[in-house]
């Protein structure tokens, strides 16, 4: 039973891996990246390191994305200069 479970845990992982690869808007990937965060939390949680999963869901799950968000946000917000004809 808990080898059935790994492997759909590293199925999950493939394919949210793969699905934060082909995203190409970086608002979008860093919402599947938070997704993966959270399979490989479980990932690790089903392989009995259950302090290594925490630190994914905190650092991989929750850190991560938001900065990325963040930065994604300021970069979009940032007004073009325009240059001066003088």
């Amino acid at each position: 039973m808990a080898d059935a479970v790994i492997a759909v845990a590293l199925l999950l992982v493939a394919a949210s891996a793969t699905a934060a690869v082909a995203t190409r808007d970086p608002a979008r990937q860093a919402l599947v990246l938070s997704v993966l965060g959270v399979v490989l939390a479980v990932l690790f949680t089903t392989l009995q390191a259950p302090d290594v999963g925490l630190s994914q869901l905190a650092v991989g799950a929750a850190l991560t994305p938001l900065l990325l968000l963040l930065t994604v946000r300021k970069v979009r917000r940032r007004p073009r200069r325009e240059e001066d004809p003088r």
